[in-house]
């Protein structure tokens, strides 16, 4: 038996009671906070949309502040408080909950409610992130753009108040799952910058020519033609047939293709220039502002190609622009890069390993994610069952008097 088992037999055997939040507590809105009043010192303050981007279950510093003149106009969440965002884009944001425990009181934003009560403060928050609020939470939410909840809504949903010993163990074992699963995640993201410095370091090696007499240089413009798409990005549709290749790393979908080749593509402008590059052999669309290069000389692997230019064209850039940064391409800069024609002998050879790094280096991607979903279900799981009691009253039985007094409200 479980600690927290022993103190529900010992404090609770009958059941656990249930109150809605209004009866638990009261709500108070924020006020007047805009992102645009929030400064690295003065007094702390938190806007509703840093708790969905920053904050954990709790916190005890605040990353924003406001001036004092300001504060003294504001609402204030306390140390025990939650601060609560009640507008998001999405219906998973919304309702987002972070515990206040700092010593001085903290400025909110609208947009944000403060949750006040006499409940271990953790244990709420912990609450409001499980599967038994978040199914209490969705018919309450309104709008289709912006999404949005009351505090009068939250005032009604229902919350499992076991006594005060049981809240803080449970507080205590769910820290310890939170610790746990960031610990896991950042040795699992340290392992994948490690072996993808390794190769980096193997692809530099691999692909270094210097003066080698077995090797002859040639410009891209000599061995491959160089061409854009016509496609804009609203054409992409979800679940299409083919890829549609904009200027980001990630390849939307379209029922339409315009190419059917083997080719390299890459951005040519934006963010993505010198960075973004994917190698693709069959039917495609492509951005008109992205270039596809088609190698038409047989000297030349597309892949070796893809591998190389992927490692170089960056550097490339840097020693060509007169600029810091380089954020449109016009193809007379590619046609002057200057590329190593090895054997073919050779380019099989490099393709071949590298290639198998790339499927290393993919396998641990797309295994650190499927990691980490399996270890927050797992702790999704037991946590969800830690909040789950046996209720008290029973049916039929004379409920309890009301804890508390509702409000949702101002000050």
């Amino acid at each position: 038996m479980s600690r927290i088992d022993e103190l529900i037999a010992e404090l609770c055997p009958e059941g656990v009671e249930v109150r809605e939040l209004g009866e638990a507590g009261k709500f108070v809105r924020g006020n007047g906070l805009q992102k645009k009043d929030l400064a690295d010192v003065g007094i702390g303050a938190i806007h509703y949309g840093q708790v969905y981007t920053h904050y954990g279950i709790w916190a005890n510093e605040t990353k924003s502040f406001v001036s004092p003149e300001l504060a003294k106009r504001l609402r204030k969440a306390k140390c025990g408080d939650l601060v609560i965002a009640t507008t998001s884009e999405n219906d998973e944001d919304v309702c987002k909950a972070v515990a206040w425990l700092g010593k001085d009181d903290i400025a909110i934003s609208g947009d944000a409610y403060i949750y006040r009560h006499s409940l271990e403060a953790k244990y709420v928050a912990y609450f409001f992130h499980s599967e038994k609020f978040q199914s209490q939470k969705i018919r309450y939410i309104t709008g289709t753009k912006v999404k949005r909840i009351s505090g009068e809504s939250m005032a009604r949903f229902r919350i499992p108040i076991p006594p005060l010993e049981v809240q803080r163990e449970i507080v205590k074992v769910l820290d310890t799952f939170t610790r746990l699963e960031a610990e896991l995640e950042a040795e699992l993201e340290a392992e994948l910058e490690a072996r993808k410095k390794q190769y980096q370091y193997y692809r530099d090696a691999l692909l270094s020519f210097g003066e080698r007499d077995d090797v002859r240089w040639a410009t891209l413009g000599e061995i491959a033609t160089i061409g854009t798409g016509s496609r804009n990005t609203n054409e992409a549709i979800s679940d299409g047939s083919y890829p549609f290749f904009v200027r980001s790393q990630e390849p939307l979908t379209i029922d339409e293709f315009e190419f059917d080749e083997t080719a390299v593509i890459t951005a040519g402008d934006g963010v993505g220039v010198g960075k973004v590059f994917h190698f693709i052999n069959g039917k495609y669309a492509l951005h008109q502002r992205a270039y596809r290069i088609r190698v038409t000389s047989d000297e030349l692997d597309p892949k070796f190609l893809f591998h190389f230019i992927r490692d170089d064209f960056a550097r490339y850039l840097a020693t060509t622009s007169v600029h810091a940064s380089v954020t449109s391409l016009r193809k007379p800069m590619f046609e002057k890069y200057p590329l190593p024609v090895p054997s073919l002998a050779e380019q099989a050879r490099i393709v071949a390993i590298l290639d198998k790094f790339d499927a290393l280096l993919n396998d641990l991607t797309s295994g650190l994610p499927a990691e980490l979903n399996a270890r927050k279900k797992q702790y999704e799981y037991y946590r969800d069952k830690l909040l789950t009691f046996k209720e008290f009253p029973s049916i039929g039985e004379e409920p309890p008097r009301p804890y508390g007094h509702p409000s949702t409200g101002g000050e």
